[in-house]
């Protein structure tokens, strides 16, 4: 949507949310522990936190913005820059974690070749490009 992490819509089916009450070790995370959430939700009434109000003015501009170019020219835009995305990964001879027909545009998830660190990847993402990337959770770490 083009606003800050934390400040998006958020949806969870009750199978996902079943799933990540069984998890077994918990991930840490920096805008949305929707476990603890669901405690302030429910019957304990747990305090979670006060959302900065600017993450709000951002999600309003960032909502005026898609009204103002339209949601369809906008799902059309983004799905167009991430297939240039994905087509020039591809090229650069990387794989995608993900079948292409369930990949989804909001998250890209590469392969790591073999023999390459993803600690030094990441870093030089940062450092030289100023991209950030994730190096993978779980049974992923270290291999996207």
């Amino acid at each position: 949507m083009g606003c800050s992490p934390g400040a998006s819509p958020f949806t969870m089916s009750a199978r996902a949310m079943e799933k990540l009450q069984k998890r077994e070790s918990k991930v840490a995370n920096w805008y949305l522990d929707v476990l603890l959430l669901g405690k302030y939700w429910g019957m304990e009434r747990i305090y979670h936190h006060t959302a900065p109000i600017n993450l709000y003015y951002g999600l309003r501009e960032a909502l005026r913005l898609v009204a103002e170019e339209g949601l369809a020219n906008c799902w059309q835009r983004h799905q167009k820059n991430v297939e240039y995305l994905w087509e020039s990964l591809e090229q650069m001879g990387l794989k995608m974690h993900v079948e292409k027909k369930y990949q989804l545009p909001t998250l890209t998830t590469v392969c790591i070749p073999e023999g390459v660190d993803v600690k030094t990847v990441v870093r030089q993402l940062l450092l030289e490009h100023n991209i950030e990337v994730g190096g993978g959770l779980g049974e992923l770490a270290g291999k996207v």
